[in-house]
């Protein structure tokens, strides 16, 4: 047996720690992990403000990347338009995960807004490490608004509505679903004009993903973005039709999730629920009284 000293157990303890907590972060193998590697086209779903959902994805990653895999890592979190500036990032400071996510954004105009870089920054650096395309997926912000206000031919040129198979009809049962979840997002206060708009502008949001993965998938390639973007029978998979047999759906959700249908992903992790302030406050009308 041996004895540990008292200044050699202190020397030691924060070794063993990070040894502990890395492998607590470490999922057990799971059946579909097989279906990372090769041209797949994974897509990896999330509860964007769930730090838990961003340490599981992280390490399933990161296994993936150990066992040879090297797929372009796709963002939502990057707008389309900034693909230029994270190549320039890249070969100014290949190694500087922070310079490239400073190039390519733009910082929220009030506080709260965009994204927590915090959860985001890993992957970045992921992708920098192993020298894999970064690619930006998004449809900038300002394209959406233009499409909710005046239709998809507010942000698109014909040809690229072409390009895209925007200009294809959405089957009905589609739209209602994709309305209903927006509607649902919204608290049930959506007014009932606003369904229709936002959702187009959530069809042209998943068809840009879908052409981004479509493009820069011959390695392989991963998305990540928003479980409403991964589901299968409403995201980015129904703009995938001829990729189909090389798409793989994971969905990270919360345990209090009752209301995603099943078959809505291949796979799912479930994690606790993150602690944030009621979603549905800001849609309630204010108490009368004191």
């Amino acid at each position: 047996m041996i004895l540990f000293r008292p200044l050699a157990l202190r020397l030691a303890l924060p070794w063993l720690l990070t040894i502990v907590a890395a492998c607590a972060t470490m999922p057990p193998v799971q059946p579909w992990e097989s279906r990372l590697a090769g041209n797949a086209i994974v897509l990896l779903g999330e509860v964007h403000d769930n730090a838990a959902q961003h340490r599981l994805r992280l390490a399933l990653l990161r296994r993936a990347f150990a066992a040879g895999w090297r797929p372009a890592i796709v963002m939502e979190q990057f707008d389309v338009e900034r693909q230029a500036d994270i190549d320039r990032a890249r070969r100014e400071q290949p190694r500087d995960a922070q310079h490239l996510i400073d190039q390519a954004t733009t910082r929220a105009a009030r506080p709260g807004e965009g994204w927590n870089w915090a959860f985001y920054k890993p992957y970045v650096a992921l992708a920098l490490e192993y020298d894999v395309p970064l690619l930006a997926a998004n449809l900038a912000n300002a394209d959406t608004r233009r499409i909710v206000r005046g239709g998809l031919a507010a942000s698109l040129d014909d040809k690229r509505l072409a390009a895209l198979g925007l200009d294809r009809p959405i089957a009905a049962e589609w739209q209602q679903a994709q309305e209903r979840e927006i509607d649902r997002g919204h608290c049930g206060a959506l007014p009932a004009a606003m369904g229709p708009r936002m959702a187009q502008a959530q069809f042209a949001r998943d068809a840009v993903m879908a052409d981004v993965l479509r493009r820069h998938a011959a390695r392989g390639a991963v998305l990540l973005a928003g479980n409403g973007h991964v589901r299968r029978d409403l995201g980015v998979p129904r703009w995938l039709e001829a990729e189909a047999p090389r798409v793989f759906a994971l969905g990270l959700l919360e345990h209090a999730d009752t209301a995603t249908p099943p078959g809505a992903f291949d796979a799912t992790l479930r994690t606790e629920v993150a602690e944030r302030p009621d979603p549905c406050a800001d849609f309630k009308p204010p108490a009368i009284g004191g």
